[in-house]
């Protein structure tokens, strides 16, 4: 339940809750995700993004029936908690903003390293600062500069898809499907490449926010995910066919790397400004979605509930919100958070799996129930396909959270025994 003082205003609609997912999907896969997974799978690239996107899509089903049942800011956190119970949706809740957190970081820094290489952690605090400033300014504002930044990406991946496939240098052989790196790679590589498709929980976190969420949300999100698999697909067979996996694996910049390769240097430098709005983009919806599933924890006490405070002009979580941007201040000034990737891909596939078993209690019907099981399967399947320090570091984290909600029900319980 919500007061009126800590209620949201109801004002996205289905394109503005496309985008948002959009602004988060593109920003964080596609400039990020491509060569590692490529590193992990080799030749097995385009079957790893496939099971990324199977995987993705039936979470994206489960959350989208959640959403339309359970219209409030959370997203999972809410979903397991009126599912399967209070330790459940913690666990989801408990995963997502430490994993999402470390994400946010980790895109701050990207932008650092993009637009001052030698300043990049100064240059990513200011990127934090600026745009926990746009989001304490309302969501409309979010939604707004958001769809631009989205457009600004698109061009420019249209624009390396072209120039890629068009060359003369692309050649259909590089894109054999194969299993160099074994069953395991390709597992990995999907792991890896499900970070990418993951922007469309920042629709349901949002779901308080959104006009009419019985019908908005269920179409949003299967929309926001097919076009980001598209966008993917796209460029991920014009860079294998300039590059071919082995050199997209070690490429620092893949697809500047590849319109090079193409033999177009001169839109290398329009690449390095693309991924710079690509990450604020990704950036924006991952403050945007760590603060409200921040204050639908906060509301129940898992977390201070001075967080919850709704910002009574702005009508936005405006201390959630500063308090997610401080944290994430901090971590992109001192920390190296690029090998957080797998540590957020572990913690996102957990969050999901919550979301799923959620999901698999909202009918009796087997037929209702093969998405659900499918997804739960698949994301414990890529969790613990991870690399083993991302998995070593997410089960630690996890079960720190788990101690500390039995340290407070402990608490809790004491005065009436």
């Amino acid at each position: 339940m919500t007061t009126s003082g800590t209620a949201l205003r109801r004002t996205l609609g289905v394109r503005d809750a496309v985008v948002v997912g959009l602004g988060s999907m593109v920003g964080a896969g596609v400039f990020s995700a491509l060569g590692p997974a490529a590193r992990a799978a080799g030749s097995g690239l385009l079957p790893g993004l496939a099971l990324a996107a199977l995987v993705a899509y039936c979470n994206a089903m489960s959350s989208a029936r959640l959403a339309a049942r359970y219209p409030a800011s959370g997203g999972t956190y809410v979903y397991g908690r009126e599912r399967l119970g209070p330790f459940w949706g913690y666990l989801a809740g408990w995963a997502f903003v430490v994993g999402k957190t470390a994400s946010c970081a980790a895109m701050a820094l990207t932008v650092g390293a993009y637009v001052w290489p030698g300043q990049a952690h100064a240059v990513a605090v200011a990127a934090v600062v600026a745009l926990t400033a746009v989001n304490y300014g309302g969501i409309q504002k979010s939604a707004w500069l958001t769809r631009v930044i989205v457009a600004v990406v698109l061009a420019v991946l249209a624009a390396v898809v072209v120039v890629c496939l068009a060359s003369g240098r692309a050649d259909a052989g590089r894109l054999d499907i194969g299993l160099s790196s074994g069953v395991g790679g390709v597992l990995q590589a999907a792991g890896l490449l499900f970070f990418a498709f993951a922007g469309y929980a920042r629709i349901a976190t949002l779901g308080e926010e959104v006009r009419d969420p019985a019908r908005t949300i269920p179409r949003a999100i299967p929309l926001a995910l097919g076009i980001a698999l598209v966008v993917y697909a796209c460029v991920a067979v014009a860079v294998l066919a300039v590059l071919g996996a082995d050199r997209l694996g070690h490429a620092a910049a893949p697809l500047a790397d590849a319109v090079r390769a193409a033999g177009v240097p001169g839109l290398a430098p329009v690449v390095r400004v693309g991924a710079t709005v690509a990450a604020l983009g990704s950036l924006l919806a991952l403050i945007l979605g760590v603060s409200r599933t921040t204050l639908a924890m906060a509301r129940d006490g898992h977390l201070p509930r001075a967080l919850a405070a709704v910002h009574p002009r702005f009508q936005v979580p405006h201390r959630a919100e500063l308090a997610v941007g401080a944290v994430v201040a901090v971590l992109a000034a001192t920390v190296d958070v690029r090998g957080a990737i797998g540590f957020s891909s572990f913690g996102v596939l957990v969050y999901y799996a919550v979301a799923n078993a959620s999901a698999w209690t909202l009918s009796p019907a087997p037929s209702t129930r093969v998405v659900p099981v499918v997804g739960l399967l698949g994301c414990a399947t890529l969790a613990f396909a991870l690399p083993a320090v991302s998995v070593a570091g997410g089960t630690g984290v996890l079960a720190v959270g788990v101690a500390a909600y039995g340290v407070r029900r402990r608490a809790r319980q004491r005065p009436t025994e």
